[in-house]
């Protein structure tokens, strides 16, 4: 059995929060410590957090202790998290510097909504579930309707049926 580990050496920030959709945190969690990365889970409390169908994670650290400088990549997962996670700052300070660093960042569904927030979408080429398409377009983004898109240091995706394209992106990027 040949087991890759083509992202060790690599970390990885998931932003989790309550009501988060269970497949697209848990399908990237996996995935990349499958390959090798360290994934860490990043949250606004330390207690365990229900996803929209009943899945439950427990934070490894709040965001606040979070140094965006020792992660490589971060994921936000959408659900109705990511509408929640946005109104803490240190969700969107973290998330500007992670951009600021040239860091990977990856929102899927409902993710971009931080991006939003964080004011770094103007310019972009991005996707999105349908239900936020007007406002990543408001937030200066060229919207496209496509499952995966990279657009420098941001990859973004729709739903959890693109969930293996988000995944093959985010390790191509990574490698």
């Amino acid at each position: 059995m040949v087991i890759n580990l083509s992202l060790k050496g690599k970390r990885i920030a998931i932003f989790a929060g309550r009501e988060f959709e269970d497949l697209e945190l848990f399908y990237p969690y996996y995935r990349l410590i499958e390959e090798g990365a360290e994934v860490k889970v990043l949250a606004m409390r330390k207690e365990s957090i229900a996803g929209k169908h009943g899945l439950k994670i427990m934070p490894d650290m709040l965001v606040s202790e979070a140094n965006p400088n020792v992660f490589d990549c971060l994921i936000i997962p959408g659900g109705w998290a990511p509408d929640r996670l946005r109104r803490y700052p240190e969700v969107i300070d973290f998330t500007k510097k992670m951009f600021e660093l040239n860091k990977l960042i990856a929102a899927i569904c409902h993710g971009p909504q931080i991006l939003i927030s964080a004011n770094i979408l103007k310019g972009k080429r991005v996707t999105c579930v349908s239900a936020i398409k007007d406002d990543v377009i408001n937030a200066g983004a060229t919207y496209v309707d496509e499952p995966v898109v990279r657009d420098g240091n941001i990859i973004t995706s729709r739903v959890p049926r693109d969930l293996p394209a988000f995944c093959r992106e985010i390790i191509k990027a990574l490698k």
